[in-house]
């Protein structure tokens, strides 16, 4: 019987290349063939302090050289320009082929980033007026871009027509799934030319139904509009699973549950592989969670794509639990290749 190859330490992989620049931990799921979803860790970055390590959001307060550091390390991992817009948690989708432009060193940015100088990017110069498009889906035919979607907590959902070559991304918060933005998003993509039925999709990590606490009417009404997923929290008050009402949607506009690829699997693999890592470990001994070791954080994971369980991701309601005032941005992407 063969020898199992060895397993890589990840210990023992430099956090940046002979340049110097952070090479950020990135967990890639196959969606279909040529088509890459690619979604982001807290490691390999440069950010500092609460926005630690891979800081990829440019309105949180971190700073901007190091969030564009983030970002081009980022583009030069997927291998794409990266498209990142204003999300606003609407039930709005847009289509970037049309507007695309380089206009940062990592491709397009209508997002609101922060520069140095305290106004926001997306314009090629300096001194050009703040540009930013408010949506929370983005769509393209195009090979090449890297759609990407912000998320510590929200979910990011990742679509593709494998024939015809579009892609999709969609940040489905609960504010989000109640305005369709789903549908919206796969309406736009079969304006463009894909068909319902080619249409296959991924859910990525967001907060999951036992830990997304909420007031007992918003559950109750999110409950009502998304049958069965009202749950009752492991912090003992009402929530909702937003996971289970992007499935609903997705199956509503026509992608059934067999064509939505599971990224559980990939995420659980790199979870334990990581479970020794030395970067994460650091991470989680400043995260205010009763100081835990980080084989002990992975133990109790329940679900390895949940923000607040996982300590791969960021977290908005983590930080709020852990009483700090900042937190960082992770990016779930999608891209084809040429």
């Amino acid at each position: 019987m063969n020898e199992p190859a060895n397993i890589v330490d990840s210990n023992a992989i430099s956090p940046i290349d002979e340049s110097g620049n952070p090479i950020p931990v990135t967990i890639p799921v196959i969606l279909a063939p040529g088509i890459t979803v690619t979604y982001t860790t807290r490691l390999g970055g440069v950010s500092q302090g609460d926005y630690a390590a891979c800081n990829l959001g440019g309105k949180s307060g971190d700073d901007p050289e190091r969030v564009l550091a983030n970002r081009m390390a980022l583009r030069a991992a997927v291998g794409a320009d990266l498209s990142l817009i204003s999300q606003v948690h609407s039930g709005d989708a847009v289509d970037v082929d049309g507007s695309f432009t380089i206009n940062t060193p990592f491709g397009f940015d209508v997002s609101g980033t922060v520069r140095d100088n305290g106004a926001a990017s997306g314009g090629a110069g300096a001194n050009e007026g703040m540009r930013v498009v408010a949506a929370d889906g983005q769509v393209t035919s195009r090979p090449g871009i890297a759609l990407g979607i912000f998320a510590a907590d929200c979910l990011p959902v990742l679509m593709a027509d494998p024939v015809s070559g579009i892609i999709a991304g969609a940040h489905c918060g609960r504010r989000g799934l109640e305005r369709d933005i789903i549908a919206h998003t796969i309406d736009l993509m079969c304006a463009k030319g894909a068909e319902r039925s080619r249409i296959v999709a991924t859910l990525g990590p967001c907060i999951c139904g036992d830990c997304y606490e909420v007031g007992g009417d918003i559950a109750d009404a999110f409950d009502a509009q998304f049958p069965g997923t009202y749950t009752l929290t492991r912090f003992g008050g009402p929530g909702i699973d937003i996971a289970a009402a992007a499935r609903q949607c997705l199956d509503k506009a026509g992608v059934s549950a067999d064509r939505i690829v599971d990224s559980r699997p990939r995420v659980s693999a790199a979870t334990q592989y990581l479970a020794q890592d030395q970067e994460l470990r650091d991470l989680c001994r400043i995260d205010n969670e009763g100081d835990p070791e980080l084989d002990e954080r992975v133990g109790a994971i329940k679900h390895s794509l949940c923000t607040v369980e996982n300590p791969l991701w960021y977290s908005h309601r983590r930080t709020t639990l852990a009483k700090k005032s900042h937190e960082g941005r992770m990016l779930a992407l999608i891209s084809r290749q040429a």
